[in-house]
C-alpha cells in the first residue's frame, strides 16, 4: 500500500465517520516504532511497498487467527465442563437412564409391597391356626392369601431383577458418556496449551516486526500557510515550518503532506467506495538544505528534514499544483510530522496543521492585437502568492489552522462539508502517517 493511497483512504474514512477518528486520541500512542538508524535527506530510505504491508497484515492476521483458535478451544472446553456438571450426556442416554431408573424404582416398590402383603397374610394364617374357634373355611382362605402373596412376591422379585439389569446398563452408559466428556476435556487441555503457545509466538513475531511502541506527543509542531485560492491548471506556493519543541535534539524528522479536494456533499463521498480526494494535486518542495525543486511523490515519500536541534526549526517551501481537469470548489492541505532518534526513542506528532483554499476557474483574458497572423499560446495564470500569516495557538483538537482560509473554515459561506473534512481528515492524516512506521522500519533493517 502506498502512503498517498493510505492517507486518502484514511481521510475518506475520517470524513465518513469523523467521530471515530476524533475520539481515537491515545490510540496513536500505540503506533509502531521505526528502527533506530537515522536517515538524512540524501540517505532517505525507499518508501514502503506492497510486500511490507502484506507481511505486516499477514502477521496481524496470524495473531487474530491464533486468538480465535484459542477462544474457540476454551469455549469448547467450557461447554463440555458445563455438560459434565449438568449431566448433559446425550438425549438417548439420558432418556434411557431416566426410564430405566423409573422402572427399577417401580419394581422395587412393587416387590416391597408384595413382601408386606405376604407378611400380613402369614400373620393372619398363624393367628387362625392358634385360634381353636377358627373354622376350616377361614383357615383355607388365609392359606390361599399366603399363597397368592408368595406368588406375587416372586413375580415382583423377578421384575425387580430385570429392571435392575436394565438400570445398571443405563447407569453404565451414562457413566461412560460422562467419562467420554471428561476425556474430551482432558484431550482439549494440551490443544489449549498448544494454542496459547501459538498465540504467544504470533504475538512475539508481530512485536519483533513492529519493534517498541512510539509515543504520541508534541515534540514536533507544524505550521502551514498558503494562498486563499489556486487557479485550476496552475500552482501556488505554501510555507511549511516544523519546529522542535522537545527538551532535546531530534536526530531525524520528517513531514507528511496530503491535499484533498472537498466534495460538495457527503453523498459524493458515501456513493464512492474508495474516494481519491487527492487525485487533482501534486506537490514539489525545496529548502535551504535542498535548494532545488524536488517532486514529492506522496504516494510513497515523506519530506526528510534531517536533524533538528532543541528549539530549532526546519523551513520548507511547497509548490502545490492543481490539475487542469480539477473541478472548481474547495481544497484543503494537511501536514503532520514524526521523528526518531539514535537512542531508539521515536514519536509521531499529535498535532497537525491545515489550510483551506478555493480552487477557481481561470479568468477569461481580453484578446490582444497580435503583430502576426501566427497562432499564439494562451498565457497561463501566474501562481497565486503565498501569504505568511502568523500561526495561531493550536486548537483543542491539536490542529493549528494556518494561513489561507484555514482559520475561518467554520465562518465562511463554504460548503457544510468543509469544516467536518478539515477536523476529521486532519486526525486521519496522523493515523495514516503513523501507519507507515512499520514499513519504514522493515526497509531500514533490510
Amino acid at each position: 500500500m502506498k502512503i498517498r493511497r493510505m492517507l486518502a483512504t484514511a481521510v475518506a474514512a475520517a470524513v465518513t465517520t469523523p467521530v471515530v477518528f476524533l475520539s481515537a486520541g491515545p490510540a496513536f500512542a500505540e503506533t509502531p516504532k521505526p528502527a533506530p538508524p537515522v536517515t538524512t535527506q540524501d540517505e532517505a530510505p525507499d518508501g514502503p511497498d506492497e510486500d511490507d504491508f502484506a507481511e505486516y497484515e499477514k502477521l496481524i492476521e496470524a495473531v487474530a487467527n491464533a486468538e480465535a483458535k484459542l477462544a474457540a478451544l476454551k469455549d469448547e472446553r467450557a461447554a463440555l465442563a458445563e455438560d459434565l456438571r449438568a449431566g448433559n450426556v446425550g438425549e438417548a442416554v439420558k432418556t434411557e437412564y431416566d426410564a430405566a431408573k423409573l422402572a427399577y424404582d417401580d419394581a422395587k416398590a412393587a416387590r416391597e409391597a408384595a413382601a408386606t402383603a405376604l407378611t400380613e397374610a402369614q400373620a393372619e394364617l398363624d393367628a387362625l391356626a392358634a385360634d381353636p374357634e377358627a373354622t376350616a373355611e377361614d383357615k383355607a382362605l388365609a392359606e390361599q392369601a399366603v399363597a397368592d402373596a408368595t406368588e406375587r412376591g416372586e413375580e415382583t422379585t423377578a421384575t425387580e431383577a430385570t429392571a435392575k439389569v436394565r438400570f445398571d446398563a443405563a447407569n453404565t452408559a451414562r457413566d461412560d458418556a460422562r467419562v467420554a466428556i471428561a476425556r474430551k476435556i482432558s484431550l482439549l487441555d494440551p490443544k489449549i496449551e498448544a494454542a496459547e503457545q501459538e498465540l504467544a509466538d504470533a504475538e512475539a513475531a508481530l512485536e519483533e516486526y513492529e519493534g517498541p511502541d512510539c509515543v504520541e506527543d508534541r515534540s514536533v509542531v507544524s505550521t502551514l500557510t498558503g494562498p486563499k485560492s489556486i487557479t485550476i491548471g496552475s500552482s501556488a506556493d505554501f510555507s511549511l515550518t516544523v519546529k522542535n519543541t522537545s527538551d532535546g535534539d531530534l536526530d531525524s524528522v520528517r513531514s507528511y503532506l496530503f491535499a484533498a479536494h472537498v466534495p460538495e456533499s457527503w453523498d459524493d463521498i458515501l456513493d464512492d467506495e474508495n474516494p481519491d480526494l487527492g487525485r487533482y494535486f501534486s506537490i514539489d518542495w525545496k529548502s535551504a538544505a535542498n535548494p532545488k525543486w524536488t517532486e514529492l511523490d506522496f504516494e510513497d515519500e515523506a519530506i526528510e528534514l534531517g536533524a533538528i536541534g532543541e528549539g530549532g526549526k526546519a523551513e520548507v517551501t511547497l509548490r502545490l499544483s492543481v490539475a487542469e481537469d480539477a473541478p472548481a470548489g474547495e481544497g484543503l492541505a494537511f501536514t503532520t510530522a514524526e521523528y526518531d532518534n539514535t537512542d531508539g526513542s521515536c514519536g509521531i506528532s499529535e498535532q497537525y496543521a491545515k489550510v483551506g483554499f478555493d480552487i477557481v476557474e481561470p479568468k477569461d483574458e481580453e484578446p490582444t492585437q497580435q503583430p502576426t497572423t501566427e497562432p499564439t499560446r494562451q498565457p497561463t495564470a501566474a501562481p497565486s502568492p503565498s501569504t505568511a500569516a502568523p500561526a495561531p495557538a493550536p486548537s483543542s483538537n491539536g490542529a493549528a489552522p494556518q494561513g489561507g482560509r484555514g482559520g475561518e473554515l467554520a465562518e465562511t459561506g463554504s460548503s457544510d462539508v468543509l469544516p467536518q473534512v478539515a477536523a476529521a481528515a486532519g486526525a486521519a492524516l496522523v493515523l495514516g502517517a503513523g501507519a507507515v512506521f512499520v514499513a519504514r522500519r522493515r526497509k531500514v533493517n533490510a
